[in-house]
């Protein structure tokens, strides 16, 4: 093989292995996947439309 080809994929190999790591770096940042909770807060109103869609209300 050529020294230039060499070199090329080791650039190559390295920034995959950047890339890899900087991957699992974020997933683990970002709490593993899990959601946060939501906050507390009183549902607001605008007259007689609720804060959150018809779908997910409760009765």
């Amino acid at each position: 093989m050529s020294g230039s080809i060499v070199v090329v994929l080791f650039l190559l190999a390295a920034v995959v292995l950047l890339a890899i790591a900087g991957t699992a770096v974020l997933v683990w940042r970002d709490g593993h996947g899990k959601i946060p909770q939501e906050k507390p807060e009183r549902p607001w109103t605008a007259g007689t439309l609720p804060s959150v869609p018809y779908s997910l209300l409760r009765f």
